[in-house]
């Protein structure tokens, strides 16, 4: 039974990595848990994990969010939460013209649509009650233009964007919202992909559960943004003084 004075959050893409590694560090700071995932088994050990060792509810939505059917399963299923926590989401390396437009839209669909919409559905829950909190998981790829990574670098862009104006619009209306935009995690992430990380990027790769611990740091203070990482933190200074035709190649360099 929940205890209505603890904290609630919802975390999508709880089923691994940085999704994981989040629910794990709110449930040992006693919130009650909604974990969201496609993958059943993985939420349910996660879910049994964390209700032994903290004595948290942690409920388990199984829901595909690529379809408006699992967003709406979310919105109908949850009620009330004081955080929400849009980690879903994926990415996958390649020519644009050369891989399929159907997994393509999946990904625009997971993380820009199934995003915008349950932030819409949740702000507005919180703005009514007094208050919460929103992490959206953009990337370091919102910084940059990605030829060969050209829509996820644009989703991303997106959710950048996206979640600095809504913190603006939100933030005397006591709710918070915090873009966090991790360079590169050894997650599941690179395997999706279709990613082989070379020797420098192994070596500014922040393990997961640094990047949660952080990203939940700077959610509680309130903070617009933040990019783990001392060797990450220069990239939005040099993306404004380097010319695009030059990002592009750099980048194009970096991803191939």
């Amino acid at each position: 039974m929940r205890i209505m004075d603890k904290e609630r959050a919802l975390v999508t893409g709880a089923s691994s990595g940085i999704g994981m590694e989040i629910a794990k560090i709110l449930a040992s700071q006693n919130c009650d848990l909604v974990i969201c995932a496609r993958r059943k088994n993985e939420l349910e050990k996660l879910s049994k994990k964390l209700t032994e060792k903290y004595n948290i509810d942690c409920e388990v939505i199984v829901a595909d969010l690529t379809t408006e059917q699992g967003i709406n399963s979310v919105i109908q299923k949850v009620d009330e939460v004081d955080i929400l926590v849009n980690n879903a989401g994926f990415g996958i390396l390649g020519n644009h013209t050369e891989m399929q437009s159907e997994r393509q839209l999946q990904m625009i669909d997971l993380n820009i649509h199934a995003l915008t919409k349950l932030t819409h559905e949740f702000s507005n829950r919180m703005v009514k009650k007094g208050g919460g909190k929103i992490m959206n998981v953009a990337s370091i790829a919102a910084y940059i233009s990605g030829p060969g990574f050209a829509v996820y670098c644009a989703t991303k862009a997106y959710v950048l964007s996206y979640s600095r104006a809504l913190h603006k619009e939100l933030e005397n209306r006591g709710v918070t919202v915090t873009a966090l935009c991790p360079g590169y995690v050894v997650t599941g992430f690179q395997e999706v992909a279709g990613m082989k990380l070379s020797r420098m990027e192994k070596l500014s790769a922040v393990p997961a559960n640094k990047v949660a611990n952080i990203a939940i740091k700077s959610m509680r203070k309130g903070r617009r943004e933040v990019m783990p990482g001392i060797v990450n933190k220069p990239l939005p200074l040099v993306t404004r003084i380097t010319p695009m035709w030059l990002q592009l190649i750099i980048v194009n360099q970096i991803l191939k």
